[in-house]
């Protein structure tokens, strides 16, 4: 019978089995010492030359063979303990070995000790990579993490259903991936971005409370945040639900449980604040703020409404006080122009207040009671400094936003300890494509507007639709985006005139979701929902900042599975079979 290390404790001066793989081989003279690994740890093997079938067998072990081995657990001698590994006061005599599968030697270190082999080998030679204690240990938390959902949402009262793989497209802000039809040629399916259209359909067949842990396919370019091609949601829906304070509240239970039970961290607030977007914008120059520090946006707009200062002389003056900013080499100060100019500005302004004094290069472009007005809307004191963002009020709050981050990486203002979390909501119903010069949907056209229908037949121009509130809501936890949801437009009305309002008529929306549609006209209870994204909330409350680290078999920051060689051409009678021809450029 095989016994696992961590169980032999109790199995002091009895004969055991135990199998793994070879960690090291150590030859001490007359002795070898094995440590063999399992998936639950290391034990020390013994083999002594008394038995030298065994002994032969024995020398003749490389690291990661695989073998089983037989004898006695007995106590090591007091001054020969591991106090490094759990079973480090044991030790097993072997009189029995056999070797199960030898190994090649390693193209990837096996050990989270050590040279750390290259992400490109670790992926390459994933099923090594796995072997880590350290990618161990994350495959068991992923699965205890999948028990608190599913435990979570039964005690709510959700009921666990799943969406098909092969359906139709839908537009969820990001490309799909297609599938051709053999049996329909010419005709393709798609893989879901998200199982929307499916869940609001379970809400009008009567399920109250919808759940499922939801493979979800989006043709986007991968980041350290994010995956190429599938990642796994939480993805709900309630019925009979009309506001998103309801789903809010529903699930901050959970966020909260799995930060402070399951990962045993503090968080920032109990109370989780709910930041209206533009606010949000306004103050941290992103939608997805990190709240465990400050380092706000500060208008100064109106403080230099009047500067003779031409680079000042712009819709929009607004400022960051970096505590102990003073500290900053000007190699320093540097790299932040650097970032700044990089998200769009012409450069970067700064004063630094050190000794009492100001120094600055724009100092003597402001008058004094600019300069009083700045330090006192500010709050800066000795040893700070202030960094300045002029221009419009979107690209103001998009470089300070960028910078921001930059400066809170600078001076280790993150605790991975604590976790902040926050709601933000009213996001703008469209939104400016500047790649389309158009108008958009700011998320999709699956949320209430809110004031519904009379609320877009009131709007007419550009600007005015601009401004219709959606009843969506993200929840954000220490600067990731890592929930979606709204409050889903039920009415076939609504959805006509949403569509129309950026020149869609009603046959192009009949025959995009005419099923939906359809369903809708035989009764469709009010409804709203969310989907938080899986891996990216286990990525931050395992303190791990590339995504791909949490992943069983990621692909590479190009989309590529370099295990598997895929994306590959493919045969071409399936390419016939499905009247698909590849045309060369």
């Amino acid at each position: 019978m095989r016994k696992l290390s961590s169980e032999l404790q109790p199995l002091l001066g009895q004969s055991v089995q135990v199998s793994g793989w070879v960690n090291s081989r150590r030859d001490h003279g007359g002795l070898i010492f094995i440590d063999l690994r399992d998936h639950q740890g290391i034990i020390q093997l013994v083999v002594t030359p008394e038995n030298q079938n065994v002994f032969q067998l024995a020398e003749t072990l490389r690291d990661e063979f695989i073998i089983s081995a037989t004898g006695v657990v007995k106590e090591r001698e007091p001054a020969l303990c591991n106090p490094n590994i759990l079973t480090g006061h044991i030790e097993l005599v072997v009189d029995q070995l056999e070797l199960l599968a030898k190994s090649q030697p390693l193209p990837v270190n096996t050990h989270d000790d050590g040279p750390e082999s290259s992400e490109e080998m670790r992926l390459k030679y994933r099923f090594l990579d796995l072997r880590r204690p350290s990618m161990q240990h994350i495959l068991k938390r992923r699965a205890e993490y999948y028990q608190v959902l599913r435990s979570f949402m039964a005690e709510h009262d959700f009921t666990e259903i799943t969406t098909p793989i092969l359906a139709n497209s839908s537009p969820e802000g990001a490309r799909d991936f297609l599938v051709p039809s053999r049996l329909h040629p010419g005709q393709f399916y798609a893989l879901p971005q998200a199982p929307q259209q499916f869940k609001q359909l379970l809400m009008v067949g009567g399920v109250n409370r919808y759940y499922q842990i939801a493979p979800c396919f989006r043709d986007e370019d991968p980041r350290a945040d994010r995956l190429y091609g599938d990642f796994y949601q939480l993805d709900l829906e309630m019925s009979f639900v009309d506001d998103g304070e309801t789903v809010r509240t529903e699930m901050e239970p959970l966020i909260k449980t799995l930060v402070k039970d399951f990962a045993g961290k503090k968080l920032l607030s109990e109370d989780i604040p709910r930041i209206p977007f533009e606010q949000c914008m306004d103050t941290y120059g992103t939608d997805k703020p990190d709240l465990r520090y400050g380092l706000e946006l500060i208008d100064l707009s109106a403080e230099l409404k009047d500067t003779t200062f031409k680079v000042f002389q712009t819709p929009s003056v607004k400022a960051i006080r970096v505590p102990n900013g003073a500290s900053l080499s000007r190699s320093q100060i540097d790299h932040f122009t650097n970032l700044a100019k990089q998200a769009g500005a012409g450069g970067l302004a700064y004063i630094i207040y050190e000794n009492g004094e100001v120094k600055s290069p724009i100092a003597k472009f402001l008058t004094s009671t600019e300069l009083e007005a700045i330090k006192a809307k500010t709050g800066a004191e000795d040893g700070d400094a202030v960094f300045f963002g002029a221009g419009t009020r979107a690209a103001v709050n998009k470089v300070l936003g960028q910078l921001r981050i930059a400066f809170a990486d600078h001076f280790e203002l993150k605790d991975d300890n604590v976790v902040a979390l926050c709601w933000v909501v009213d996001f703008p119903f469209y939104e400016w494509s500047e790649s389309e010069n158009k108008l958009d949907f700011g998320h999709n056209p699956f949320s209430m507007p809110k004031g519904g229908v009379a609320a877009l037949e009131a709007a007419t121009s550009d600007q005015e639709k601009l401004n219709i509130i959606a009843d969506q809501y993200d929840m954000v936890m220490n600067g990731y985006e890592i929930c979606s949801g709204a409050v889903r437009n039920h009415n076939p009305d609504v959805m006509y005139r949403a569509f129309q309002a950026l020149g869609y008529d009603q046959q192009y929306v009949s025959e995009r979701f005419g099923g939906m549609l359809s369903a809708f006209q035989f009764g469709a209870p009010p409804h709203a929902g969310c989907a938080f994204g899986l891996e990216r909330i286990f990525m931050v409350l395992n303190d791990t900042k590339n995504i791909r680290d949490i992943v069983a078999f990621p692909k590479n920051g190009s989309g590529v599975d370099l295990m598997m060689g895929s994306p590959s051409a493919v045969d071409l009678q399936l390419l016939s079979d499905t009247k698909i021809a590849i045309v060369e450029e």
